[in-house]
């Protein structure tokens, strides 16, 4: 049930992407003759193979502080019945991680089953292993497309979708998981690595600071 819930969130959101190209395909065709005439020739700036690789391997470095500062007893609070554990997190993280790459046919672990991935460990340095492994195999698979690849049609998941919109979502979901992480990190008393250093750098900066 998990996996087609997730599968058809996942189609859900490249068919959004995808209509949201197709009407703006729509609208730029009524106004073909005018924008011929202006058509901006500027190079663009935003390059999506490093920019999605540089995104992904941030997410993996915050994922992997937090989980290690998490103590290995705290792996399995979860704020109420019924839902993933901190542990489970990394681990669903983790397992999306193979789960969206393997929409463009990038290889999976042997045996791997979304459905089961988030329970498969509890151990912590397993889970952090897991989460490194999982990382790694998402950017070798950015890695080897080309920034034509971006473009390539996947018409399994919708009219308009393309590898690009698998990529989109694997590093949102990403995102939105870390927010989620840091909170359940927060509730056990968990202050996120870089925020700590943050905190003492600012704060050993107030104590050099001159009194006026």
């Amino acid at each position: 049930m998990k996996k087609l819930l997730m599968s058809a969130m996942a189609l859900a959101l490249l068919l959004t992407a995808s209509a949201s190209r197709s009407f703006a395909r729509s609208g730029q065709a009524a106004q073909a003759a005018p924008a011929a005439q202006s058509k901006d020739k500027t190079p663009p700036s935003y390059d999506m193979k490093p920019q999605s690789l540089l995104d992904l391997d941030g997410m993996h470095q915050k994922f992997v502080d937090l989980a290690n500062a998490v103590p290995a007893e705290k792996y399995s609070w979860r704020p109420a019945e019924g839902v993933r554990s901190i542990g489970e997190v990394f681990l669903h993280v983790a397992g999306a991680n193979y789960f969206f790459p393997q929409l463009m046919g990038a290889p999976v672990p042997a045996g791997f089953e979304m459905k089961t991935f988030d329970k498969s460990l509890t151990d912590k340095a397993q889970i952090i292993d897991a989460l490194n492994k999982s990382f790694a195999s998402a950017h070798t698979a950015i890695e080897a497309m080309t920034n034509a690849d971006f473009n390539k049609p996947l018409p399994k998941l919708g009219p308009d979708a393309n590898y690009g919109d698998v990529i989109y979502i694997l590093v949102t979901h990403a995102h939105e998981h870390l927010g989620q992480s840091i909170a359940y990190a927060r509730m056990t008393g968990v202050v996120p690595p870089w925020t700590a250093e943050a905190e003492a750098k600012a704060k050993a900066k107030k104590q050099a600071a001159p009194e006026n």
